[in-house]
């Protein structure tokens, strides 16, 4: 894409945590930024932050779990800057329970919101960039999508791989065409994600992907969103040792399962 410099910006989930970050960051490198949040008065604070160093923003309540929320953004986001050139589909939720226990009704949600709405973002944006030619899109998944160290949050895990894997997908058909696609790979990052969420069955354990990984600052996430989105990154990872697990698990998938289970022991 280039500079996002002059651009209009859409970040889902934006009132914390990743989506915070990014805001900020975009806003700080001069797009127009529209701050896209179920939770309204955490969206209308990051504005303030934004607006306080001299940035532009507006904030916009959106629940990415209904059929209609994404095509109605757009619309607002059109009238408000007659454009849209970057999509962020950051909002997400997670769950926690062992297998047998998380019910059918709790894997509907988390998929509902977590995956839907970047099928839901992609209908209602795609055509537009599309028609401009250009554009670019942004969709957050997580190490969990990508190589598995816990069995106690499988609606997230299996939600994040598909955004992976639609991610790439339409990497295939839309960058030719002049439209950008990253894929965000969080490992652990300061955020809010885990607060309140619900439990099912008894207490668990529940491991990170490695204490090799240590916690990132959101803020500093949200800044390489921005590098990746102008240098046309595909996939974008939060720390680079990530790929020597992913190479080891390709060369012998059975043992890294097994080391796998080894550890949790």
């Amino acid at each position: 894409m280039g500079a996002v410099e002059g651009k209009v910006a859409i970040v889902t989930g934006a009132a914390s945590g990743i989506g915070r970050g990014a805001a900020l960051a975009l806003a700080s490198r001069g797009a127009r930024v529209v701050v896209a949040d179920l939770n309204i008065d955490g969206a209308q604070a990051v504005v303030r932050e934004i607006e306080s160093a001299q940035g532009i923003a507006i904030a916009i309540r959106v629940d990415v779990g209904d059929d209609q929320a994404l095509e109605d953004l757009k619309a607002e986001v059109l009238t408000a800057f007659g454009r849209v050139d970057i999509v962020m589909n950051n909002a997400g939720v997670i769950t926690r329970g062992l297998p047998e226990h998380i019910p059918i009704e709790e894997w509907h949600r988390v998929i509902n919101v977590n995956l839907f709405s970047v099928v839901r973002s992609h209908a209602a944006f795609l055509p537009l960039f599309l028609g401009q030619g250009s554009g670019h899109f942004v969709n957050t998944a997580s190490f969990a999508g990508l190589m598995s160290y816990s069995y106690d949050r499988l609606p997230y895990a299996a939600s994040k791989a598909a955004i992976i894997q639609i991610s790439e997908g339409l990497a295939l058909y839309a960058i030719p065409k002049g439209i950008g696609v990253t894929v965000l790979c969080p490992g652990p990052v300061a955020t809010n994600i885990g607060v309140g969420i619900p439990s099912f069955g008894p207490e668990t354990t529940t491991r990170g992907p490695g204490s090799q990984f240590g916690v990132r600052d959101p803020l500093e996430v949200g800044h390489e969103v921005v590098d990746a989105i102008e240098a046309n990154t595909f996939m974008l990872t939060t720390d680079d040792q990530i790929r020597e697990i992913l190479v080891s698990r390709a060369r012998d998938w059975d043992g890294y399962v097994h080391n796998q289970i080894l550890a949790m022991e």
